[in-house]
């Protein structure tokens, strides 16, 4: 059975929350309304570092495209299988974008019989928006990593792709002998997109993205497969739901915007951190 999950904290004085109808609120008054879209929101302005962070509503919808697609399924499947054999019972997607790899986990728990209580954040409201409309059962939050608004030790998995860890923050809401598991490219993740864009490639200096003490490296699994991209549409899709986007000059975008199709190599990692103290 998919639950949500439902010990969150007040953002502004981390005291309980505690739902009343569709409104959650803390003793000290404090209250947060869930939107008609099923989330909630979470980061108090005070803590947003621009008027609208995180992705933007075009490389939101450009992701969410490019995923449908089911281009990127064997990563979400190898996810999938790593939270499903450890026997994760409270999990935490912290960076959840609009929501893909969760929604295909959550498919995969159901089929499987598994219990799974879940929450959600992103820092961006237009990603938190589209993956809630999709799946209302699951505890979806506009929060940031900096401050999730998560009790202390209450859930044994958190979930990070392509995200950003805050290490102090992971220790707090897992549980002693909690898992992170982090999914980040690999040094030949879109080397074609990047030979069209780019005028020169960096090497990629490979390091593990967690290092403070207390983490354990359980696993390590290198992940890579061949993705044809058969038009111009799916080119754009990946460009736009990609750093890449702003990172590139004008004349590289130009010259990745003008290609009829493309094959790419996603090269991933997928690492499992134990947490020990």
């Amino acid at each position: 059975m998919i639950q949500p999950f439902d010990q969150l904290i007040c953002p502004l004085d981390k005291q309980p929350l505690q739902l009343n109808e569709r409104t959650w609120c803390c003793d000290n008054g404090h209250s947060f309304d869930i939107a008609k879209q099923g989330y909630v929101n979470l980061l108090p302005v005070q803590n947003k570092r621009s008027k609208d962070p995180g992705d933007s509503k075009a490389m939101v919808q450009a992701r969410r495209e490019y995923l449908n697609k089911g281009y990127y399924q064997p990563l979400a499947q190898a996810l999938a299988d790593t939270v499903l054999a450890m026997g994760s019972q409270a999990l935490l997607d912290a960076g959840c974008g609009e929501g893909y790899y969760l929604r295909y986990l959550v498919e995969q728990a159901e089929q499987q019989g598994a219990e799974l209580s879940v929450a959600a954040l992103d820092i961006s409201k237009w990603a938190v928006q589209t993956a809630a409309k999709q799946d209302k059962r699951l505890s979806w939050m506009v929060a940031s990593n900096n401050a999730i608004p998560l009790a202390d030790n209450s859930v044994d998995t958190i979930l990070c792709v392509f995200g950003f860890p805050v290490e102090a923050e992971f220790k707090r809401v897992l549980e002693p002998g909690g898992r992170l598991i982090m999914v980040d490219p690999a040094s030949e993740h879109l080397i074609e997109l990047k030979r069209i864009i780019y005028p020169e490639i960096k090497a990629k200096s490979e390091h593990l993205p967690v290092s403070e003490k207390g983490w354990v490296l359980s696993s390590e699994e290198r992940i890579s497969f061949k993705v044809e991209l058969p038009d111009t549409e799916a080119v754009h899709d990946l460009l736009t739901m990609t750093p890449h986007l702003y990172r590139a000059s004008k004349e590289g975008r130009e010259r990745a915007e003008k290609l009829q199709c493309l094959t790419i190599t996603a090269d991933v990692w997928v690492r499992v951190f134990s947490l020990t103290s």
